[in-house]
This record gives structure tokens, C-alpha cells and sequence, in this order.
């Protein structure tokens, strides 16, 4: 029975987290609260306040866990399409990660905004996970020094990231199109190194 009972505690911890994953994303962290978050994973306040000691420790838990998936989303395109990675990453982000809904985005794109406005807890796990991020990018560049690749790492990234949320701002489909091909093209020059 107590295995049972670990089991189940374990998925009501995951059902929040997804919840607030979804929430925080879609509406901001002061977009919605504790008894918003336990509704939307359908549980009860003090079934939240059992896995978490406060909505900030949520909210860390969705940062940490959104850029372990970005690492991890890299990663893959990296093992995917081997030295054109670059590319096929930019579309995917360009493209999908700038058309779906808002609690399917990147954390890059979605929780960083609201990461800035938090507490140095948060902006420390962002740190963290981020810089997790930028190694795997910058291994994955060719040429220069490993120093020069992280430098042309985040600044590959934060082109993606910035693009995609001033894409997002556009009602235009056809400018968003053209505007999205442009940031590409910049992002892969500085990545390249063209």
C-alpha cells in the first residue's frame, strides 16, 4: 500500500507541475495563483501546498525543468541532423516553437520574461540551466575558441528567443514569414561565423 501511495503522490507532483508548467507560460506568473494552479491540475490548495511549499518553488520548478528540456531539445537536433543542426533547430524554433500555443512554447521564450522579475532564487536556477544550455550549443558550433563558441552561443539563442517573441507580437502571417526568415539567416551568420 505505501508503494501505491508514493506512486500516486508522485503523479498528483507531476499533474502540478505540468499545470503550472502550462499556466506560468500561457498567463505569467502573476497570471494566475495557488488555488488557479491546483484547480487547473485538479487537486485541491492543500494537495499543492503538500508538494510545494509556495507558488515561487513551483515556479523554480518550472524554470529548472523548462530549460533541462530546451538542453535536451538541443540535444537531440544536435544527434538528428549532425552539423546541420543549426538550421534545422532555427526552423523548428522559427517555426513551431513561434505558431503553437503559448503553454507549448520554450521556456526560453516564455518563462524569461517573467524569470527577470523574480527572485534571485529563480534568476539563479535560470543561470544555471541556461548556462547548462549554452555549453551543449556552444560544442555543437564550429570554429574558435570554446570562450568565442559560448560568446556565439547565446548570442544564437537570444536571436532565436527575441525573435520569436517579437514574431509572436505581428498579426501579418505574411511579414511574420519574412521577418522569421531574416532572423534566421542572422542567427546562422553569427553561429557560423559567416
Amino acid at each position: 500500500m505505501a508503494r501505491y501511495n508514493s506512486e500516486q503522490k508522485e503523479q498528483t507532483r507531476e499533474r502540478i507541475i505540468c499545470a503550472a508548467d502550462r499556466c506560468f507560460k500561457k498567463g505569467g506568473y502573476s497570471g494566475i495563483g495557488v488555488d488557479g494552479l491546483a484547480k487547473e491540475a485538479g487537486v485541491t490548495s492543500g494537495a499543492f501546498y503538500g508538494h510545494f511549499a509556495s507558488k515561487e518553488e513551483a515556479f523554480n520548478e518550472v524554470v529548472v525543468l523548462g530549460f533541462q528540456e530546451l538542453k535536451k531539445g538541443v540535444e537531440h537536433f544536435q544527434a538528428e541532423h549532425g552539423e546541420n543542426w543549426m538550421n534545422a533547430f532555427a526552423d523548428y524554433y522559427l517555426g513551431f516553437k513561434r505558431t503553437c500555443d503559448l503553454a507549448d512554447g520554450c521556456a526560453m521564450q516564455t518563462l524569461t520574461p517573467e524569470i527577470t522579475r523574480s527572485s534571485e532564487l529563480i534568476r539563479n536556477s535560470y543561470q544555471n540551466e541556461m548556462t547548462k544550455v549554452i555549453e551543449v550549443v556552444a560544442k555543437g558550433l564550429p570554429n574558435g575558441t570554446l570562450s568565442e563558441r559560448r560568446g556565439r552561443a547565446w548570442a544564437y539563442m537570444s536571436m532565436l528567443s527575441g525573435g520569436v517573441t517579437a514574431l509572436r507580437g505581428l498579426t501579418d502571417d505574411e511579414l511574420a514569414e519574412k521577418v522569421a526568415k531574416s532572423v534566421k539567416k542572422a542567427a546562422l551568420s553569427i553561429a557560423l561565423q559567416i
